[in-house]
C-alpha cells in the first residue's frame, strides 16, 4: 500500500484562481499535470468540509459536507446554472485569500446557480445524489438552513425545540425552509461531482489524493447537533468537557480546541457505527486518510467546559484496539497515516504498530537535540511518513531563520552545506531518507518565508489564508523533484523489472 514515493502538500484553496479562493477548476488539473511531470504520485490536502469560524479546515460544519467556497464557477456557466457576465469579479487579491469578501461574493453566485438550477426538473445524478447521501445530508441541509435563519449563531443558542431537535419542530422547519434546504443539497451535489471528476483525473494520471480526517467535529456542527447523545453535553448543549492538548512545543500554555468529546461508551454500544460511516465516506473522497490526532484513539486531553486554557486538563483513555477491530472488521483494510506528533504514551506508538500504520515524522523537530533525535533520517523505520514541515509549522525558510543557532549549527553540520539553500537541502533530505513516504509542502518547493506559513496554531485569526501565483510553479522546480525522485527511488518500478544490483547478481 505504501510503496516508496513522494508527494506534495498543497490544500485547494491555496491555487490560483481568478475567484479569490483556490478552487476544483482548471488550475487543479493543472497542478495534477505539473505533479505527474515532477513525478510526485501524492497530492496530500486538509480536510475538504465546509469552514467555519476562523476558517479553519479543521472546524467544519460536517464530517461528510465538501466546502462550497472550493465549487468552480466555470463549470456552472457550462451546465448552464449561471451566465458568464455573472461573474464580475471584485478586486480580490491574488497571493492570499480575504474570506469575508470571498464568501459573501460566493454564495450570491452559488444562489444564482441555484436559482436557475429550480427552473426546471432536477437531473437524474442530483436526485440519485441525494438519495445516495441521506444519511447524512439531510441533517446537514437542515442544520445549515437553521443556521442561515438564526443569523449563523451556534445551535446551542437556537431555539430550545430546534435545538433539542423536537420532532415537530424539525418537522415544520422542513417545510418552512424547504427551498434553503434543496440550496445547501445543490451545492453539495455540485462539490461531489467536481471533486469526484478532478480525484478520477489524478488517479488516471498515477497520483494518489491523501485526505486528513480531524479526529474531533466541530462544536458548531451537523455532526455535534444530530449526534448529541454520542458526545458530553449538558442539557441545554454545552459540553461539559472539551478537546485539546497539553503545554507542548507549540504553545505553553496547550491547545484549547473546543471540540466536544465522544461519549466512546456509547459509541462503542451501536458499533462505532458513525465512525464506519465517516470512514467510508473519507474512503470514497481520498485514496490514502491522515488521521490528525491519531493519539486521541489511545488517550486523549481532556478540559473543563469553560476553562480558559489547556493547561488544567486530563489524561483519559480512549477505545484503542477494540475501535479499530471493530472498524476493520466492518471495513477492511484502512489505508491510515497516523499523526503521532508530539510527546505520545508509548501506547500510542504500539497501537499504531499493532496495525501497521505509518507515523509521521517532521524534519523540522529534529534539531534540538542529539544525533538520537527520532526526528532524524538515520533513526526512521521504512513504514513512516517524513515531512519538512505540515500545515502546522512555519516554511522550512522561515523556521531556518528564525532558529536557535545552535539548531542551524546542527543542521549545517549534518547535511554538510551553508544554509544558503536550506528548503532544497531540506527537501533533498527528505526524500534521500528510508521513509517510504515523503510529504513536501508547496512552499518549500518555492522557497518561501514565513509569508507563506498555512496556520500558526493558537492564532485564531489570519491562517489558512495563502495562495501560490501561477508563475511560481515553474519548470524548474518540476525538473528537480523529478531528478530527486529518480535519485532516490521514488519513481515507483515493479520489482519484476528493477534492476538488480552486482551483488545481488
Amino acid at each position: 500500500m505504501f510503496q516508496r514515493q513522494a508527494g506534495i502538500l498543497l490544500h485547494p484553496t491555496s491555487l490560483p484562481s481568478p475567484f479569490g479562493i483556490g478552487d476544483l477548476g482548471q488550475e487543479a488539473y493543472h497542478f495534477v499535470d505539473w505533479l505527474a511531470g515532477a513525478r510526485q504520485r501524492l497530492w496530500q490536502v486538509l480536510p475538504l468540509g465546509p469552514t467555519g469560524y476562523g476558517d479553519s479546515p479543521y472546524q467544519c460544519f460536517s464530517a461528510f459536507a465538501g466546502n462550497p467556497l472550493l465549487i468552480d464557477l466555470r463549470d456552472l456557466v457550462e451546465r448552464g446554472y449561471i451566465m458568464l457576465e455573472d461573474l464580475a469579479v471584485p478586486p480580490f487579491p491574488r497571493e492570499r485569500v480575504d474570506y469575508g469578501p470571498v464568501i459573501l461574493w460566493k454564495r450570491e453566485i452559488l444562489a444564482q446557480a441555484f436559482n436557475q438550477f429550480q427552473t426546471a426538473a432536477p437531473p437524474d445524478a442530483y436526485c440519485s445524489f441525494v438519495e445516495q447521501e441521506s444519511g447524512w445530508l439531510q441533517d446537514y441541509a437542515l442544520f445549515m438552513a437553521l443556521k442561515d435563519e438564526h443569523g449563523g449563531r451556534p445551535w446551542p443558542e437556537w431555539d430550545p425545540a430546534l435545538r433539542d431537535r423536537d420532532s415537530q419542530a424539525l418537522a415544520r422547519a422542513r417545510e418552512r425552509l424547504s427551498e434553503r434546504i434543496r440550496f445547501h443539497c445543490f451545492q453539495q451535489w455540485i462539490f461531489f461531482e467536481q471533486w469526484l471528476a478532478l480525484k478520477r483525473y489524478a488517479n488516471q494520471r498515477g497520483i494518489r489524493i491523501i485526505g486528513d480526517i480531524p479526529i474531533y467535529v466541530a462544536m458548531d456542527s451537523a455532526d455535534a447537533w444530530s449526534q448529541r447523545e454520542m458526545f458530553h453535553f449538558d442539557e441545554e448543549g454545552r459540553p461539559t468537557v472539551v478537546a485539546g492538548v497539553p503545554p507542548d512545543y507549540f504553545s505553553p500554555t496547550g491547545q484549547l480546541w473546543g471540540n466536544p468529546i465522544y461519549r466512546w461508551d456509547r459509541m462503542a454500544a451501536d458499533g462505532y457505527a458513525w465512525w464506519i460511516e465517516r470512514f467510508k465516506a473519507n474512503l470514497r473522497l481520498y485514496d490514502v486518510i491522515r488521521v490528525d490526532h491519531f493519539r486521541g484513539f489511545y488517550n486523549y486531553w481532556q478540559v473543563p467546559g469553560g476553562a480558559a486554557t489547556a493547561v488544567d486538563g486530563q489524561w483519559v483513555d480512549g477505545p484503542r484496539q477494540h475501535f479499530f477491530d471493530t472498524v476493520i472488521g466492518a471495513l477492511g483494510e484502512l489505508p491510515l497515516i497516523a499523526e503521532d506528533l508530539g510527546e505520545p504514551d508509548p501506547g500510542v506508538y504500539a497501537l499504531r504498530d499493532h496495525y501497521g500504520f505509518p507515523g509521521m515524522k517532521v524534519l523540522q523537530f529534529a534539531w534540538s537535540s542529539d544525533g538520537y533525535d527520532p526526528f532524524l533520517p538515520h533513526n526512521y523505520p521504512k513504514n513512516c511518513v517524513v515531512y519538512t514541515g505540515t500545515h502546522d509549522n512555519d516554511t522550512t525558510r522561515g523556521w531556518y531563520e528564525k532558529a536557535p543557532e545552535r539548531e542551524r549549527d546542527f543542521v549545517r553540520r549534518y547535511l554538510r552545506v551553508d544554509g544558503h539553500d536550506i528548503a532544497w537541502d531540506m527537501i533533498r533530505l527528505a526524500l534521500m531518507s528510508v521513509a517510504d513516504l515523503a510529504i513536501v509542502p508547496l512552499q518549500d518547493c518555492m522557497n518561501l518565508g514565513s509569508e507563506a506559513r498555512m496556520n500558526t496554531p493558537a492564532q485564531p485569526s489570519g491562517n489558512w489564508a495563502w495562495r501560490f501565483l501561477p508563475d511560481q510553479l515553474t519548470e524548474g522546480i518540476q525538473a528537480g523533484l523529478a531528478e530527486m525522485c529518480e535519485l532516490y527511488g521514488r519513481i515507483y518500478v515493479p520489482p519484476e523489472q528493477r534492476r538488480r544490483s552486482a551483488h545481488a547478481l
